[in-house]
């Protein structure tokens, strides 16, 4: 009896075993196949970590703040690589990898197989649709590797649709990938109208000419004004003052910014650009978007991209410390809470994943820094390079060795190297050295070092430099100024380098498939398309470096 009784207790105990395993083998098979019906991806452009903590005072409940406290917030998130500027961080965001992979060296940058200077998005190969100007004749095709939305387009069979929106075409653009259904992005003058590229298509939409053809746009002709009245914004310095720009016109660099008397000197609809009202018009268009292309109304995956750019123009305008950027931020707030309201009722608050980042950082204007007695200046470009031209002919008897000097990086003419019967690798380091005796330059890497070396992420500047040196593309020598120091006008903030006031930047995620929580380990920008790959269940994109952060992943 006993033995019956011991038997039919540990077949008890099997059972519950094995119910207990179905069940966790079902829910595993369940979160495997769930997956949010829309991703948005949220780039704002030149958004340093510390504008998240420096105004969350004034931050409503609904944007920033609904992010970090429904969300996760990876606090220590960095740019691996420089440079930190516009074309590279976008391409690095979706593509999951750094320039040395992905090829986006930057917004320009020579191109030594046509010995030109080329734009990272332009294409004469395709139409523009929606204007009359060459301002549409644009593609994806000078990034090397695949997206995570080109990877949800290949894993839905091209069901999942990808729409990509900026101000800035190669913030629309390179989200996109090379098989987004649309991108759009805003050109400014007398229309002021939203437009893309017959890569995309041969004719706009309906509801585009119609969003084109409304007062959506002209609605912004209006003075820019603070949100709040100016004196609570105690978290910038003082209105007006001798760091800002001004636009042609102005007298002040005060609020308010009388845009309607503006007008006509500065763009017409391109002034708006340079205005918070910018981001309010990206974000009227993305809501267009979502109602008008059906986005998240079924269980195949959906991305729309979003780069909100006018935080660029502002901070470059401004800089830094300027109320026009905290103004800028409060707004963009808002509008923030009005995407998250809009998914809220149309695609469901369980329904859709957010995440939120930025291209790069900023610094602070350095001739601020520098009445606060922090060391900080400004490049003479011209000065050096014609020092640098006196060196070449005085060391090699001619200037042709070089065949450009751009991006703080000196591209070598091979043939003439050869023809003179000199070793690049001397040459390169003689020039290293030449630009090592220059007073703001802390740091030079030669093509040599840079493809023989691997250097670790403890190793700090170098780390970064390599990531962002591609082998077919970049320079043979390349230079890096001192902390604070940067080539750039007196007034305004700039970003570029890989200074941590340039890569330092915010990563918040929120929806479906995220844990709440926040970490202060040290996560990087390639990390975010291999974490939306596991969250989908796709292929990561091609060129992947980077690794999923599991904290974040529900």
């Amino acid at each position: 009896m006993r033995n019956q009784y011991i038997f039919l207790t540990i077949l008890f105990f099997v059972g519950c075993s094995l119910i207990h395993s179905q069940r966790k083998n079902q829910n595993q098979e369940e979160s495997i196949a769930a997956n949010p019906k829309l991703v948005v991806g949220i780039v704002v452009d030149q958004m340093r970590y510390d504008y998240l903590t420096r105004f969350w005072s004034h931050y409503g409940e609904g944007g920033f703040k609904r992010m970090v406290r429904e969300g996760f917030n990876c606090k220590n998130h960095h740019f691996n690589y420089a440079p930190t500027s516009t074309g590279p961080g976008h391409a690095s965001v979706y593509t999951g990898t750094t320039p040395a992979v992905h090829g986006i060296i930057g917004n320009d940058w020579y191109d030594k197989l046509s010995d030109e200077s080329v734009y990272v998005a332009s294409d004469d190969s395709y139409e523009s649709i929606g204007t009359d100007s060459e301002a549409g004749k644009m593609s994806p095709h000078r990034m090397l590797t695949s997206t995570i939305t080109d990877q949800n387009r290949l894993h839905t069979q091209f069901r999942g649709k990808t729409i990509a929106i900026a101000l800035k075409d190669r913030g629309a653009v390179l989200p996109g990938g090379h098989t987004a259904n649309a991108a759009y992005w805003f050109e400014g003058g007398k229309e002021g109208n939203w437009i893309t590229s017959s890569f995309y298509m041969n004719e706009l939409p309906k509801w585009v000419v119609a969003f084109n053809t409304s007062n959506a746009v002209e609605s912004y002709k209006k003075p820019w004004t603070t949100l709040k009245p100016i004196s609570e914004y105690v978290e910038s310095g003082t209105d007006q003052n001798i760091y800002e720009g001004r636009h042609r016109g102005e007298i002040y660099t005060r609020f308010p910014h009388d845009l309607p008397t503006l007008w006509d000197q500065n763009g017409q609809t391109s002034l708006l650009r340079v205005t918070a009202y910018g981001n309010s018009i990206t974000t009227d268009f993305a809501l267009a978007a979502l109602k008008n292309e059906d986005l998240g109304e079924d269980d195949i995956t959906d991305f729309l991209t979003v780069s909100f750019s006018s935080t660029d123009y502002v901070g470059h305008m401004y800089g830094v410390n300027s109320v026009e950027v905290q103004d800028t931020y409060l707004r963009l707030d808002k509008d923030l809470e009005r995407l998250f309201s809009a998914l809220d009722k149309k695609v469901g608050k369980e329904n859709y994943t957010v995440f939120l980042t930025a291209d790069h950082g900023a610094i602070h204007v350095p001739n601020f820094l520098k009445e606060q007695k922090i060391p900080a200046g400004y490049l003479n470009m011209a000065t050096m390079k014609a020092r640098f031209l006196e060196f070449l002919k005085y060391k090699y008897n001619t200037t042709d060795v070089v065949k450009n000097i751009s991006n703080f990086q000196v591209f070598l003419d091979r043939k003439v190297i050869d023809n003179l019967e000199m070793d690049l690798d001397d040459v390169e380091e003689e020039i290293a050295s030449e630009f090592l005796r220059y007073t703001h330059i802390d740091k030079v890497f030669t093509g040599t070092q840079l493809w023989q070396n691997s250097y670790p992420q403890s190793s700090g500047i170098p780390y970064l430099i390599q990531k962002g040196w591609n082998q077919k593309r970049s320079g043979d020598i390349v230079f890096v100024q001192k902390p604070g120091y940067i080539a750039y006008p007196l007034t305004g903030s700039t970003h570029g380098s890989p200074m941590i006031y340039d890569t330092h930047v915010p990563l918040l995620l929120m929806g479906n498939g995220i844990k709440h929580g926040e970490t202060a380990s040290r996560t990087e920008i390639p990390d975010i398309a291999p974490t939306l790959a596991v969250l989908l269940g796709t292929a990561f994109p091609n060129g992947t470096t980077g690794t999923p952060i599991v904290e974040v992943l529900d």
